[in-house]
């Protein structure tokens, strides 16, 4: 009777624990229109693709890579590509058509406002950085190293749909659309 009462209370703790958790985890995702940036990059993917030369090569690597990433390491890595593709990415890739300029201006400024909600969590230490968050971000970068600037940046545009959707499914809970 007295180790159940002892089960019941430590279940209860881990619950509360776990709740407790969960909650500082919800309040580092982000809250933005998902579908919006998406349909934003629908209007120009065919455009940006069309200008990638490297068929076979990719940047993220697989879709299967961002995947496996841990819910622990999701933050950190969001955080990381986001920052990837502000300071690299919409830096590096030159446009010269006005209408996708400011089609990827817009998406640029979402992942902005992105990667300041993830930043604030990381000043309170709520975003997670392990050893499995900082290899795949690092493979991230050195696949983009290994083209010409330009291409990179092209290849890594054509595959945004694979990290809107990677963040899409990993922040749904405060996604809006």
């Amino acid at each position: 009777m007295k180790a159940q009462r002892v089960s019941l209370w430590l279940l209860g703790a881990i619950l509360l624990l776990c709740s407790v958790h969960a909650r500082g985890l919800r309040r580092c995702l982000i809250s933005m229109d998902m579908h919006q940036i998406e349909e934003t990059f629908q209007e120009i993917k065919r455009a940006i693709q069309a200008k990638d030369t490297f068929q076979n090569v990719t940047i993220l690597s697989t879709s299967e890579f961002l995947h496996s990433i841990k819910p622990l390491d999701v933050c950190c890595v969001t955080k990381s590509l986001l920052e990837f593709y502000v300071d690299r990415v919409f830096k590096d890739h030159q446009e010269v058509n006005p209408q996708i300029l400011r089609k990827i201006s817009s998406i640029a400024n979402s992942f902005l406002y992105m990667q300041k909600a993830l930043q604030q969590c990381q000043e309170q230490r709520l975003c997670h950085c392990g050893q499995e968050a900082t290899n795949a971000t690092r493979i991230i970068h050195d696949n983009y190293n290994q083209l010409e600037v330009r291409s990179a940046a092209i290849k890594s545009l054509g595959e945004l749909d694979l990290f809107l959707a990677w963040i899409g499914k990993n922040h749904q809970g405060t996604s809006t659309a």
